[in-house]
């Protein structure tokens, strides 16, 4: 997408001026644990993009048997590591390390290196309109908005979803665009009304498909966050009509990836972010800025 290939393209001389002036470039380090076939995915492009940009990026791997102990120990281990500049601990963990694993690894991050911004300190700072590492997705559609020339001052934006990575970071960046922020998930009322007042819709719900054309005021500016695969060729013909890549694709391959929101939703719409190709790619190269940012953050603190 040309948004993400002109944040990479902004990063390059601060990355350039980095590594000359200190004698490394900056490190990410990435932490994988278990087998998930889609966070293999999401760490390969983000290794890949952030290495190839001239940065260190290694993938510390821990087995789906791993304890949260283990994992913990890991994130220690890299709070340690000079030359790791910031740290992302893939998301989901194996469901074998507890319920609260997330929550606890999350937390052990060094807040200097926490590269996605889910540290308690890094979103208190958020919260008070002082951050330093913002989560990388919602980041990137701020960013997306921006480049595009899309206001946000004075603007309705409804944001369906709450969860701690994406929902509530994007509407409190919202909110310091000075846009009227609505938050819904599912138990709010008339979740399709409340959603078409929206000058901006932002769908993070992790339901593929979920938001319709009935959901969308027309000429709204549409975020589609959401990532889902399906792999029931009935799922995709209640999403996509005859003629579709999508039904070439499925067949293809026996799985196709989707959003959050219906695909007639191109019709009323003003703007929408492509799945997969929109807001994917521009999260990615956050991760990118965000690492050369806690790069430069570190080396200050450290005169």
């Amino acid at each position: 997408m040309a948004c993400a290939a002109r944040i990479r393209e902004d990063v390059a001389p601060r990355l350039a001026a980095f590594t000359k002036r200190h004698g490394r470039p900056p490190g990410l380090g990435v932490v994988l644990a278990g087998q998930n076939p889609a966070s293999e995915v999401y760490v390969r492009n983000k290794i890949k993009t952030v290495g190839d940009a001239g940065c260190r990026a290694e993938l510390f791997r821990l087995d789906a048997s791993a304890t949260l102990a283990e994992a913990l120990a890991l994130v220690q281990t890299l709070n340690r590591d000079e030359a790791i500049d910031a740290i992302l601990v893939q998301s989901p963990l194996p469901e074998g390390m507890g319920a609260d694993a997330e929550q606890r690894v999350f937390d052990a991050v060094d807040p200097a290196k926490d590269v996605d911004g889910f540290h308690p300190y890094n979103v208190g700072l958020l919260v008070q309109k002082r951050p330093a590492l913002v989560a990388c997705t919602p980041l990137g559609c701020i960013e997306l908005l921006e480049r595009e020339g899309i206001a946000m001052k004075g603007k309705h934006a409804v944001v369906i979803g709450r969860s701690d990575i994406v929902g509530k970071p994007m509407a409190m960046l919202l909110l310091h665009r000075d846009a009227t922020v609505t938050i819904c998930h599912s138990r709010t009322a008339d979740l399709a009304a409340v959603a078409k007042t929206a000058d901006i819709l932002v769908a993070a719900i992790g339901r593929p498909g979920f938001v319709t054309k009935d959901f969308v005021k027309p000429g709204a500016t549409v975020i589609d966050v959401g990532i889902n695969t399906l792999t029931s060729q009935a799922d995709v013909d209640r999403l996509f009509g005859d003629g579709s890549r999508k039904l070439a694709q499925f067949a293809e391959k026996g799985r196709v990836l989707v959003g959050d929101v219906h695909p007639d939703v191109e019709d009323v719409a003003g703007a929408i972010t492509p799945v997969p190709g929109g807001v994917g790619p521009i999260t990615v190269a956050m991760v990118l800025r965000n690492t050369v940012t806690a790069a430069e953050l570190r080396a200050f603190r450290s005169r």
